[in-house]
């Protein structure tokens, strides 16, 4: 017995953006018009069961890909958060890594270009330490060489003064003793050793408004 079938309809879903697939007048599944598009689907077309599964693993890579970007659309993330976000929803490694292979040819899951946008991000908003920082982009599954590469970069002394700039305006009318106190623990907590905080905090307290 024969495995191949015919299309005998193609009806739209309620949203409009995907359609029902019948095959000798039985619903078959469920697929995106841009899937639709791609495989060239027309009425009266022979499908083979295998190439109604091939239809279904490009249905499940059209969405994997939909969910990735909608993710991406916040903020960039590494490619270790894409695959954990992506298999959190379910998909199976071979559609995860399509999907990877797919983002990284349109230029959105580099993992060189992430960790330069979180570097550069902290420094803007909330600088941190060489260490700290590190430890964060291990967290985001980058590679350890290129952690060193982005870090290297990193300028203790310059971000621990950064850092501690908005921190220190807020302790202003504070003695000596106190100002020096919280703003060192606060510096230590955005990973910083004492033989780089003592200077800053002198140097801050002697700037204070």
């Amino acid at each position: 017995m024969s495995d191949v079938k015919v299309i005998t309809a193609l009806k739209p879903q309620k949203q409009g953006k995907r359609v029902n697939l019948f095959l000798d007048n039985e619903f078959a599944l469920g697929l995106s018009r841009e899937v639709v598009a791609e495989a060239g689907i027309q009425l009266g077309q022979k499908l083979s069961q295998a190439e109604v599964e091939e239809l279904k693993q490009a249905e499940l890579l059209h969405r994997a890909l939909a969910q990735a970007l909608n993710f991406l659309s916040y903020r960039p993330r590494s490619k270790a958060e894409i695959k954990t976000k992506l298999s959190r929803l379910g998909y199976e490694e071979e559609i995860i890594q399509k999907t990877i292979n797919r983002l990284q040819e349109m230029g959105l899951a580099d993992d060189a270009a992430f960790a330069k946008f979180w570097k550069e991000n902290r420094e803007s908003f909330s600088p941190r330490s060489k260490r700290l920082l590190a430890r964060e982009l291990r967290g985001k599954g980058i590679d350890p060489e290129l952690i060193g590469e982005v870090i290297n970069e990193v300028d203790n002394e310059l971000e621990a003064y950064r850092a501690g700039q908005k921190k220190a305006r807020s302790l202003s009318q504070l003695n000596y003793f106190d100002f020096r106190k919280k703003l060192s623990a606060f510096l230590y907590r955005r990973g910083f050793n004492y033989e780089v905080i003592k200077p800053v905090v002198e140097r801050l307290w002697q700037e204070r408004a």
